[in-house]
């Protein structure tokens, strides 16, 4: 499990220094998982639930799933609502992959991320 921890984090500082210079979205995207990986963190914590990895994965991904959901053109920035949302699916999904404890609060974690994206826009 170690490797592949350190197999995802040395991916992930790749990708950050291989996309960010190429792409806008690219960016957003990778800031926006950032974001989430954080908050995912601190929020476990905070309600004392799961990993902290484990916990930071999950925010990962509900970020990068609330990123992909915003329109791009700059229009509109989707309701907090809906962030709450996709956040809280992409968190309760990643959580039951990695067995991050109890599908609620996975759900709490990733709400309160696409928040916290949604805030930062």
């Amino acid at each position: 499990m170690k490797k592949f921890i350190s197999g995802i984090i040395a991916t992930g500082v790749l990708g950050t220094t291989v996309l960010v210079p190429s792409q806008p979205a690219s960016a957003d995207l990778i800031k926006d998982a950032a974001i989430g990986a954080a908050t995912g963190a601190v929020t476990g914590e905070v309600i004392g639930h799961g990993s902290t990895w484990k916990n930071a994965v999950g925010g990962a991904a509900a970020g990068a799933a609330v990123s992909a959901t915003h329109n791009r053109r700059g229009d509109r920035v989707p309701t907090l609502i809906q962030d709450a949302a996709v956040g809280a699916a992409a968190n309760a999904v990643v959580g039951e992959v990695t067995d991050n404890g109890s599908l609620g609060k996975n759900a709490i974690n990733g709400a309160v991320t696409g928040v916290i994206v949604n805030v930062t826009k």
